[in-house]
């Protein structure tokens, strides 16, 4: 009993782990890629952030002669936000605005993966903006879940 309880709890906790410490944070989606890309440029429209690019890398390697499962980049940001995190550290403009990737893996499933903010704090070793970082990552997350759900 005591090992099972040991294995379940490995499998919640590591996941959950790689998961707040990766660089990349991913999400499943319950919708298609397109219906996934969609949504999140819905809501993150009604949110008043704005939409640079949408860049569809499957059409682009269809033009090239090339197959690839549907993989698709939505450029976004929010000015009020990327302009703290850059006067807290500079060089995080070369991550900003923040991307989301959606893809379908081999088995189908349609995915929405973003930068975690722990990450950016990390590499580029930005101190005293941790509401900031704490603030992103929430919002992200929450973008990324409603446009999955």
């Amino acid at each position: 009993m005591f090992k099972t309880a040991i294995i379940l709890l490995t499998t919640i906790i590591v996941p959950f782990y790689s998961w707040a410490d990766g660089s990349l944070i991913i999400v499943p989606s319950q919708h298609s890629v397109s219906q996934t890309a969609d949504r999140f440029v819905d809501i993150v429209q009604k949110k008043g952030f704005n939409i640079f690019a949408r860049v569809n890398h499957r059409e682009n390697a269809e033009k090239v002669g090339m197959t690839l499962r549907p993989t698709e980049v939505i450029i976004f940001g929010n000015p009020k936000v990327g302009t703290k995190l850059m006067q807290c550290d500079q060089n995080v403009a070369i991550d900003l605005p923040q991307k989301a990737l959606i893809y379908e893996d081999e088995q189908g499933t349609a995915w929405i993966a973003y930068n975690n903010p722990i990450y950016l704090k990390k590499r580029h070793d930005i101190k005293g903006c941790d509401p900031i970082i704490d603030k992103v990552g929430a919002v992200l997350n929450n973008l990324a879940s409603q446009a999955a759900q």
